[in-house]
């Protein structure tokens, strides 16, 4: 199908079976079970919650059902709202709704994407809740203008699809992180508009440099990035986080676990190994951060008995077991903290917020085993929090910033719910 050709017209003429089967695994690349499912509820119903600057949204049912879903828009009507963020009826698409990042994606692919949805998914008669954002900020008709300056155009997005690479497999790569799989979405910085300050890397160092929180964790760089980012991951590394949320490295948790659920754990192994080879090749965006060095003098203080250090005494009491007293670890089952780009970020939010509602990891087709941690919220002061990740964050050659009471108080206000209560993903 050409790229910018004619939409297909008569479905039944197309080897379904086929486009069905591509149009799964797009959607699956594409991550859209994770912002259109809400657990306990059909497959791509809608009213996932999202808590944005300007009030509350919740995802649209993207069913086929023709009141409440999609199942009344023709491909070119579908493929406008993906890539171009606009609806069937002409208004503007909030741009939680990644479309400047889908605006790259194939003719082939929405293609199929609209297929599988309209062949296979089943329409759920099922209405989202309205969404929270307060007048004026909830009229539309700006979005337009938003749209025209920070959304590309398909013809121009492409453009930038279509730029050199090393190689087809980064080609390849750079496809899925910048076009279905919007890693920028979460893991670029965003401007005073909200809009994403880079889409590809052919736009500079900021793309995937590392984002604003979102549910309360801090996005980390994905770029060859020392200490607060990939550096030091190998392509191995990242082929075995992205599909088995944990590696030698760390292990998900927040938005990241919902991605790697829904999506990156059914790409196949060369997509896999596209994306890593792609995100390897991409450049630090502050080279003036030295790379991290193992300090053994925290680990030794501990295994001589002293837990005089700030924060030392509740670390051995309650995290010691599991990310030992040297902060290896016992990797993949539980992460190390010595050298995490998490625990040495210059916002301590994501560390916090961990230590405060725990976190789930899981099962994966390729790694079963689910592990969690629990929330110390209601078991530890704030002062306490902030003493262990103090001590967390200084020792083992990690020598970030110290935390506050005050500061972990001011974040119990995003920190999100204890995870066993709330979290939208099955333990197995």
């Amino acid at each position: 199908m050409a790229l910018f050709g004619g939409y297909a017209s008569d479905l039944e003429a197309q080897d379904t079976d086929a486009l069905i089967q591509q149009g799964k695994y797009v959607a699956e690349a594409s991550d859209c079970s994770a912002c259109h499912t809400v657990n306990g509820r059909q497959e791509f119903s809608g009213g996932m919650e999202f808590k944005l600057p300007v009030g509350t949204i919740y995802s649209s049912n993207i069913t086929p059902d023709p009141v409440h879903g999609i199942g009344a828009y023709s491909e070119e009507e579908f493929s406008r709202a993906v890539r171009e963020g606009v609806r069937r009826d002409g208004a503007s698409l909030y741009p939680a709704m990644p479309f400047p990042s889908y605006a790259r994606m194939s003719n082939g692919d929405i293609h199929a994407l609209y297929v599988y949805f309209m062949k296979s998914v089943k329409p759920v008669a099922q209405a989202v809740p309205a969404n929270g954002i307060p007048w004026p900020l909830s009229i539309r008709m700006p979005m337009t203008l938003w749209r025209a300056v920070f959304s590309p155009s398909v013809t121009s997005a492409w453009k930038d699809v279509n730029r050199s690479f090393p190689s087809e497999d980064i080609a390849r790569g750079a496809y899925l992180v910048e076009g279905p799989g919007h890693c920028g979405a979460c893991h670029s910085p965003r401007g005073m508009a909200l809009q994403e300050k880079a889409l590809s890397n052919g736009s500079g160092t900021l793309f995937l440099s590392g984002g604003a929180a979102i549910d309360g964790f801090i996005p980390t760089s994905l770029r060859q990035d020392q200490r607060r980012g990939l550096a030091g991951w190998s392509e191995d590394d990242i082929v075995e986080f992205l599909s088995k949320g944990r590696n030698r490295h760390g292990e998900a948790f927040g938005g990241m676990t919902d991605a790697i659920f829904h999506g990156t754990q059914h790409l196949t192994d060369a997509d896999l190994h596209a994306i890593a080879q792609y995100l390897l090749s991409l450049q630090p965006h502050d080279l003036s951060v030295a790379k991290w060095q193992y300090d053994p003098s925290a680990a030794k203080a501990l295994q001589a008995g002293d837990a005089s250090a700030q924060g030392a005494k509740v670390y051995v009491d309650h995290c010691a077991a599991c990310h030992r007293t040297d902060g290896h670890g016992y990797a993949p089952a539980f992460p190390p903290l010595a050298g995490n780009p998490v625990v040495m970020s210059d916002d301590p939010a994501s560390l916090v917020h961990v230590v405060q509602s725990g976190a789930i990891l899981p099962g994966m087709t390729k790694a079963p085993s689910a592990f969690a941690m629990p929330a110390y919220r209601q078991m530890l002061s704030n002062q306490q929090i902030a003493d262990v990740v103090t001590f967390i964050r200084k020792s083992w050659g990690n020598n970030a910033a110290a935390v506050t009471a005050e500061t972990v108080k001011a974040l119990e206000k995003s920190a999100p719910a204890p995870v066993l209560q709330s979290k939208n993903l099955p333990l197995n």
